[in-house]
């Protein structure tokens, strides 16, 4: 899907008509509202291996943008982002089709103008194509006055879209999950962006970052769209338990876009009930309006909450909740139809 942006004054006239409706309806991703939260106190492939490419930085030139101060000793800033395929893909571009083209570079420059002004420590993305493309944000963003030399980069059966992580600090360990398959009227089927899974080393502690884009509001004659959606929310929970199951006391940040809102039963899935000591809190945050949607699907004009970053109780207690924030500069939507997230750890 590839939706048509508008321009951020025009939303501003639009948000408060649909804003209810937005309360009412649920969202897709690909290519409702918020319901109330925890305070402190395309479609799949059927099974395939995942191809990893080699990295191969790609140098671009970039105005410099001024940073906001980098983090202290005493906590890192963590942004989860879907950058609306950064990737090559068929595009209609200036009311123009284009085979076999890169995200096109305005849309990248504002990417990384946002992603400079606001500094994150460790970035988590979505919708990245190959590797190479990794390296061609970090590149950019690097030349931008963001220097996060450390990656990974990690899919699922889809070919096209894939997880990437980028951080200041080093990544001291990565891993997969166990089991990537479910089982869908009598076929197998294998999740579709993966799951990434990486450790890293901030100011002597570890924190282990567990990263998703789940299966879209996007029909496909595959299986029922939102029973794949929960079948994947199943797998990474599994995958979440199996990591408690080791270590009670892991400090685990699970993020990505899961293209659904708090109330549906695959988020549900992820979180857990409340009472259990694998419970996830998912953090709040809305942006300088007060509105707490992070995607605008334009082809049903919905505004959703649909991105979301999560942890385990034992990481709650460093969460700076005051300072969490949906990201909504101007321009916003030159980069992607998403608006990053993001969370601050003391």
């Amino acid at each position: 899907m590839f939706p048509v942006r508008i321009r951020l004054h025009a939303w501003r006239i639009l948000a408060t008509v649909h804003g209810i409706a937005a309360l009412l309806f649920s969202t897709a991703c690909d290519k409702g509202g918020t319901p109330d939260w925890d305070t402190p106190g395309s479609g799949p492939a059927v099974v395939a291996k995942p191809v990893d490419l080699p990295a191969t930085p790609v140098a671009t030139k970039f105005a410099s943008t001024p940073a906001r101060a980098a983090s202290s000793s005493e906590g890192f800033r963590f942004i989860t982002y879907n950058v609306e395929n950064w990737l090559t893909m068929d595009r209609y571009v200036d009311r123009k089709a284009l085979k076999g083209s890169p995200k096109p570079d305005s849309e990248k420059q504002a990417v990384v103008r946002l992603l400079t002004r606001h500094a994150p420590d460790v970035l988590g993305l979505c919708e990245i194509g190959t590797a190479a493309d990794l390296a061609d944000i970090q590149e950019m963003l690097k030349a931008a006055g963001l220097d996060l030399p450390h990656s990974h980069f990690t899919g699922g059966s889809d070919p096209t879209r894939h997880l990437g992580l980028l951080s200041r600090f080093p990544i001291t360990a990565t891993a997969k999950a166990t089991q990537m398959h479910y089982q869908l009227a009598g076929r197998t089927f294998a999740i579709n962006r993966g799951i990434l899974d990486a450790t890293i080393e901030a100011w002597g502690k570890s924190y282990r970052l567990v990263g998703v884009h789940l299966k879209s509001k996007r029909e496909t004659e595959q299986g029922d769209q939102e029973a794949m959606r929960f079948n994947e929310s199943r797998l990474l929970r599994q995958h979440v338990d199996a990591i408690l199951k080791s270590d009670s006391d892991a400090r685990v940040i699970i993020y990505g876009d899961l293209n659904d809102t708090r109330a549906s039963r695959s988020i549900k899935a992820i979180t857990g009930n409340y009472n259990d000591s694998g419970y996830l809190t998912a953090i709040p945050a809305k942006d300088s309006n007060q509105h707490a949607w992070t995607h605008h699907w334009s082809l049903h004009d919905i505004y959703s909450r649909i991105d979301f970053i999560m942890v385990t109780r034992a990481l709650r207690q460093e969460v700076d909740f005051p300072a969490a924030e949906i990201i909504d500069d101007e321009g916003w939507d030159e980069a992607s139809d998403h608006r990053p997230v993001m969370a601050i750890f003391r």
